[in-house]
């Protein structure tokens, strides 16, 4: 990203489709054309791991840290690729096809997918495509399979409530399964595969296009995933394979008692001791599939908050330094190139800048945080940024910028945005300004929501953090592909703020 840019942040999820969920199929192909009438070098995407409604159908809660999320799958694809007949892939009926219904998607898409494995399921082992992914990515595809297929055996239980030998995955427990449910694990391999072969398709046509994917990473994995249970050894866990502390983050301004995620803690000792082997093959499958990739909660690189697994809240947690130096150091040894991004928001400590700026991460800069009361020292504000950063209007975790104009902000923090703006009334589109601000700039790379760009309120936004229902659900409208109607809603405004501020 050392090119002066800007693009487009929006899930793969959130595009329009006849099939309920955005996927890696025609219409991805044609926001990529989209962005590249409008001179848009990035699209950055949310994690691409599978999501559950069990789990509230977030990215950042997945079962697995490698696997590609199925509900992504294009049926077009699979059409075009001969394995089904455009007529057996049927449509789902969206009442408002500007949400997901991910309890509807998920049926819709499962029995899709068990009706292509059965066309495939007697040629499938003579592809030499399906069988060079299985072998390239057995390292984390065989434990996936196994992980899957036990958890729906065992009716969605949480892998520690298992019987003993396949929690613990006695060797000849697994081995039999294997062999009873060698069906089930093909199945799963097959999927994986198609999902692997849609999205580097995706991947290379956007590049093609010279638009280029960035990626995101959550720090921690969730528990019950497939990389917890093959990999116990690699977290703080008890003799019965629980966590004896997890992740949060401490008392701050905005909660007073901290947040707590409950995510396992990496036995970061035994990282090191592996020569981060364990990263290393998750980068590597992850730049696979981007270009780049945002780490989030790039803090908790340089040090982390323990919390013991017994207490209620994050209050009374601890620092615990991370060997975040190493790591990357490591990961420099390893590949030819470290694209990465950090997620440094909230309270930043000198350890964590000195680590950014150590390996030349380029941080980020929210636009919705700048105009508080000290925004003369803000770091957010555009006169105050450095060169490599990105700067956005705001992330998929806060309100649109005109969701927080006419809804959240003071009335003091709308008079220091229209004084910085040069304005003497309340503008009928804050949007556009922030954008402005944003283009204007010295950051190297500005995105934006794609919500902004439109002028979208507050009922489209993506995630509210803590609240647990509706989230993750907001999609394009149909006719918001078309070109001259996304030019008039702000594409057009868009592609003229990038002429005019060199980031074409």
């Amino acid at each position: 990203m050392q090119l002066r840019g800007s693009g487009i942040l929006m899930h793969v999820s959130s595009l329009p489709s006849g099939y309920g969920i955005g996927d890696a199929g025609p219409k991805a192909r044609a926001f990529v054309d989209l962005l590249a009438k409008a001179k848009q070098r990035y699209w950055q995407i949310l994690p691409l791991g599978p999501t559950s409604t069990a789990i509230g159908n977030s990215p950042y809660s997945s079962f697995s840290a490698f696997a590609g999320n199925p509900l992504l799958i294009s049926p077009e694809e699979i059409a075009a690729a001969g394995i089904l007949q455009t007529t057996e892939l049927g449509r789902i009926v969206e009442e408002d096809p500007t949400r997901v219904n991910y309890d509807n998607v998920q049926v819709h898409k499962e029995t899709l997918l068990h009706r292509a494995f059965d066309a495939v399921e007697n040629s499938i082992d003579n592809d030499p495509g399906f069988q060079h992914f299985c072998t390239r990515e057995a390292h984390w595809l065989e434990d996936y399979a196994l992980f899957v297929s036990l958890k729906e055996h065992f009716d969605g239980a949480m892998w520690t409530q298992w019987p003993v030998e396949y929690r613990d995955r006695n060797p000849g427990a697994l081995q039999d399964w294997r062999g009873q449910s060698a069906r089930l694990l093909q199945y799963e391999r097959f999927v994986q595969y198609l999902f692997q072969t849609q999205w580097l398709a995706l991947k290379e046509y956007a590049n093609s296009r010279g638009v280029r994917l960035i990626g995101d990473m959550p720090i921690y994995v969730t528990f019950d995933s497939a990389d917890v249970w093959a990999n116990p050894g690699l977290f703080k866990l008890d003799n019965n394979r629980q966590p004896y502390v997890v992740a949060g983050v401490p008392p701050d301004f905005f909660s007073a008692t901290g947040q707590l995620w409950g995510n396992p803690i990496y036995d970061w000792q035994r990282h090191q001791d592996e020569g981060f082997d364990w990263w290393i093959r998750r980068l590597a499958r992850t730049f696979q599939h981007t270009d780049s990739v945002r780490l989030d909660h790039f803090r908790g690189f340089a040090a982390y908050w323990e919390v013991p697994a017994d207490h209620e809240t994050a209050q009374h947690g601890s620092w615990v330094e991370a060997p975040g130096e190493a790591l990357f150091a490591t990961l420099y040894k390893t590949f030819n190139c470290v694209p990465i991004i950090a997620e440094d928001l909230g309270v930043i400590t000198a350890d964590v800048r000195e680590l950014k700026d150590r390996f030349g991460f380029p941080g980020m800069k929210v636009l919705l945080f700048a105009f508080g009361d000290n925004i003369a020292q803000s770091p957010y504000i555009p006169h105050a940024v450095e060169e490599n950063s990105i700067i956005y209007t705001g992330t998929h975790d806060n309100n649109t910028f005109n969701g927080w104009f006419f809804g959240e902000a003071s009335q003091d923090d709308k008079e220091r945005f229209k004084q910085y703006c040069g304005l003497s009334t309340d503008p009928h589109h804050p949007h556009r300004h922030a954008i402005r601000l944003a283009m204007t700039s010295v950051s190297r790379t500005a995105l934006f929501p794609m919500q902004d760009v439109f002028g979208l309120g507050s009922d489209s936004r993506m995630n509210v953090p803590a609240v647990a229902g509706g989230n993750w659900t907001w999609r394009m409208r149909p006719e918001d592909l078309d070109e001259a109607h996304a030019f008039d809603r702000g594409m057009g405004f868009l592609e003229e703020m990038t002429r005019l501020t060199n980031r074409d």
